[in-house]
C-alpha cells in the first residue's frame, strides 16, 4: 500500500516537473502545449519556434518524463546513429560494423542523416530527448548544437552517447577514432620519399576536425622532410568528387604544378584523376595522386589508389560496443585509437628530378 510520503514525493514530483516545463515555456515564448508538441512532434512546429524551444531545454536542463522513464525502466532497444552525410560512402563500412555489433546484442538502429540542416539536427536531439532511443552514436563531429555547451551537452541531453570516426573536442563522452595527424603525415613523408618535392593538398570542409587534423599532419610530413610548403599548392575541397575535379581543371590550366597531390579523402583523389586525365596529364607518369580512406572503389580506380587504410567496420564495431557498455552500467574506455595503413598503388611513383640548368638541357 502507497503510503502518503510516497504519494507526497510523486505529487512534489509532478509539480516540478510542470514548473520545468512551464520555464522552457516562458523563456521561449510559447505555451507548455508547443513545448510538448516541439519535442515530440518537432515536424509539427516551425523552425524557428523549434529552435527557441530547444533553446529554453538547453538553458533550463529540462528533460520530459518519457525520457526519465526509458532511463529507468522502458528500454526501446533501438540506438540513433547520426551522420553528417548519408551519401558519403566512407560511412558503408562503419554502418555496417555498427548494426552487426547491435544486432548481436538485441538492439536496432536508426539512421539520422544531418545534411547540414539545422532543423534535422534538432529535431532528432528532440527525439533522443523524448526517450525514443537507448542511446546516441555521433558521427558527425560534434554534440547537438541546441544543448549547449560540450561539457554540459551529455547530462542534459539525458541519453548515453558515444562519439566515432570524428572526434568531439571538450565532450566528456567516449570517443572511437583514428590518429589523422599521424596517418596524413606518414603519407605526406611517403611522397616524399619517393622524390617528389614540390607536395599539393587538397583540402576536406574548412572547420572539419578531420580536415583540421590531416591537414596540420600533411604539414609535419612536409617539415619532417625538408620540403617546402608553398600555400599556392592547397586547394579547398569538400569531400566530394567534384571538388577534386575542379582543383585538375585548374591545375591543367596552371603554369605551375606539384608533382605529387595528397587529397583528404578518396572521393576528391578519383575526382582529381579523372580531370587530370580527360585533360592529358597522367597519373602518376605526370602527377603522383594520392588519397585518404580506403573506400571500395579506391582499389579499382584507374590508376589504383595509393591511400591511408581506416579501419571502417571496427570503427563501427567499437563504437557500438563502447556504447552497449554505457547501457549496461559500465564505463567503456574514455578514448580508443586504432591503426591505420599506407596502401601503395599504382597511382603513385618515383619522381626523377630534372637539372634544366645544365648545358643541352
Amino acid at each position: 500500500m502507497q503510503s502518503i510520503f510516497d504519494k507526497r514525493r510523486q505529487a512534489g514530483r509532478r509539480h516540478q516537473g510542470a514548473a520545468r516545463i512551464k520555464e522552457v515555456a516562458r523563456l521561449a515564448s510559447v505555451s507548455t502545449a508547443t513545448v510538448s508538441r516541439a519535442l515530440a512532434t518537432p515536424d509539427q512546429v516551425s523552425p524557428e519556434t523549434r529552435a527557441r524551444v530547444m533553446d529554453a531545454v538547453a538553458k533550463v536542463g529540462y528533460v520530459p518524463n518519457p525520457a526519465a522513464r526509458s532511463l529507468r525502466s522502458q528500454k526501446t532497444h533501438m540506438v540513433l546513429v547520426v551522420l553528417p552525410d548519408l551519401g558519403n560512402i566512407f560511412f558503408s563500412q562503419v554502418l555496417r560494423g555498427i548494426e552487426e555489433e547491435l544486432f548481436a546484442a538485441g538492439f536496432g538502429m536508426i539512421i539520422g542523416n544531418l545534411d547540414g540542416s539545422p532543423e534535422k539536427e534538432a529535431r532528432f536531439a528532440a527525439f533522443a530527448m523524448t526517450g525514443q532511443v537507448d542511446g546516441v552514436l555521433l558521427l558527425n563531429g560534434h554534440l547537438f548544437r541546441q544543448l549547449g555547451e560540450p561539457s554540459q551537452s551529455p547530462s542534459r541531453l539525458g541519453v548515453p552517447m558515444v562519439a566515432l570516426c570524428e572526434a568531439i573536442e571538450e565532450a566528456d563522452i567516449p570517443q572511437i577514432e583514428v590518429d589523422n595527424r599521424e596517418a596524413a603525415c606518414r603519407m605526406t613523408r611517403y611522397l616524399a620519399g619517393l622524390g617528389h618535392r614540390d607536395i599539393g593538398y587538397i583540402c576536406g570542409p574548412a572547420g572539419n576536425v578531420l580536415e583540421k587534423e590531416r591537414f596540420r599532419g600533411y604539414r609535419d610530413g612536409l617539415a619532417e622532410t625538408g620540403s617546402m610548403f608553398d600555400p599556392s599548392f592547397v586547394w579547398a575541397g569538400d569531400y566530394r568528387l567534384e571538388s577534386g575535379a575542379l582543383v585538375g581543371q585548374q591545375l591543367l590550366v596552371s603554369a605551375r604544378r606539384p608533382t605529387a597531390v595528397f587529397c583528404s579523402n578518396d572521393e576528391m583523389a578519383m575526382g582529381l584523376i579523372r580531370a587530370l586525365a580527360s585533360g592529358g596529364l597522367g597519373v602518376p607518369e605526370d602527377i603522383s595522386v594520392a588519397g585518404f580512406d580506403d573506400i571500395e572503389f579506391a582499389e579499382m580506380a584507374s590508376p589504383a589508389l595509393t591511400t591511408i587504410r581506416q579501419p571502417r567496420r571496427e570503427l563501427g564495431r567499437q563504437g557500438a560496443a563502447a556504447l552497449l557498455e554505457l547501457l549496461h552500467g559500465r564505463q567503456p574506455a574514455p578514448r580508443i585509437r586504432l591503426e591505420t595503413e599506407l596502401v601503395e598503388r599504382a597511382s603513385t611513383a618515383r619522381h626523377v628530378h630534372v637539372d634544366r640548368t645544365r648545358s643541352g638541357a
